[in-house]
């Protein structure tokens, strides 16, 4: 499946790589958050609150990193959220009001099975 990973550089600066999360792996997850209201602080850059995979159901948002490079997300994509540091990220939405996503947190250490493009 498509996805972005967005992760910080040893300067702590964000950003992204494209790639893909291959089909029928299993990654354990610590919890599943279900999320349809936008947070004050998700309107301006921020890093990623914990290390958590996102599955867009509705919306289509461009995304920021901090070093200026964007990227759109919507339903179909996944995002791969490991910017926890530094200036982090920022996004705006492209279509209408509403951002309809999931949150898993994965365990601990778990290796997020990214390969990029």
């Amino acid at each position: 499946m498509r996805a972005f990973r967005i992760q910080n550089d040893t300067m702590g600066n964000s950003y992204f790589e494209e790639g893909f999360l291959p089909e029928h792996v299993t990654i354990k997850s610590d919890c599943f958050i279900i999320q349809t209201k936008i947070e004050e602080y998700q309107k301006h850059q921020h890093t990623a609150p914990r290390e958590q995979y996102v599955v867009t159901l509705k919306g289509k948002l461009k995304f920021t990193t901090s070093n200026g490079k964007q990227f759109i997300l919507e339903p179909g994509i996944l995002l791969v959220a490991k910017d926890i540091q530094g200036e982090g990220h920022s996004w705006e939405l492209m279509e209408g009001d509403d951002w309809h996503r999931i949150y898993i947190v994965p365990e601990q250490n778990a290796e997020d099975q990214f390969t990029p493009y």
